[in-house]
């Protein structure tokens, strides 16, 4: 046999044995399914958080709304601070991804509710427990009279991460290393009223002191 037929076999055969080891893993890690984590329910998460009360009752997703978000847990709530500033909190948490049910882009969902995105940027939030800050995403957004800033990030099994596109990527390696797929979207916005500042920095305010209390409902 020449070596020119004999390497062709070898390859044929590394390329056969690495097809095979794959389906392996894959069906294995398949089997294993998603990893338990323990969480809270996001209907007990705390009516105050520092110096921001909960205003009213939480809001209920329509059907149809719900449908389209797929979450498995969320909360819809209005918060308020003694100075009278609002912040708005949505958190919608995913137990599993790999069945392709996933967090919505406000990039997606929000333009086709008549919101205009403006003046993107990212900012940094100094958790008010001192833990490492992450950085989140900003917008300036406008539906007719109403102008709000908006703050989001995406978070889960310990990471907080404004990408959509690394926090996609880091989804599917945990999947794989840690069997885990589980995360959530965490939206704050608030009023712009009469200055963006004002706004950003209530919004940033509340952000940093919700981050400490996330991941007793969103796992590290």
């Amino acid at each position: 046999m020449s070596e020119t037929k004999t390497n062709s076999m070898w390859r044929f055969v590394l390329l056969l044995a690495v097809l095979l080891i794959g389906g392996v893993v894959i069906n294995a890690w398949a089997l294993a399914g998603e990893a338990h984590v323990e969480r809270r329910l996001l209907k007990d998460f705390p009516v105050q958080i520092e110096v921001w009360q909960r205003v009213g009752k939480d809001e209920v997703l329509d059907e149809r709304t719900a449908d389209v978000l797929r979450a498995d847990d969320y909360l819809s709530r209005y918060y308020a601070r003694a100075d009278g500033r609002i912040a708005s909190l949505y958190v919608g948490y995913f137990a599993s991804q790999r069945t392709g049910a996933t967090y919505h882009s406000p990039l997606n969902c929000l333009p086709g509710s008549g919101w205009t995105m403006n003046e993107a940027a990212t900012i940094r939030i100094t958790p008010a427990d001192g833990s490492a800050p992450f950085e989140a995403n900003r917008y300036i957004i406008q539906n007719g009279d109403d102008k709000q800033m908006l703050i989001y990030w995406y978070q889960g099994r310990g990471r907080y991460i404004a990408s959509e596109y690394w926090g996609k990527i880091y989804t599917v390696l945990d999947s794989v290393r840690r069997r885990r797929s589980d995360g959530a979207i965490v939206r704050v916005m608030a009023p712009v009223g009469k200055s963006e500042q004002a706004a950003l920095d209530a919004a940033t305010s509340f952000a940093a002191q919700l981050a400490p209390v996330l991941p007793g409902y969103v796992p590290n």
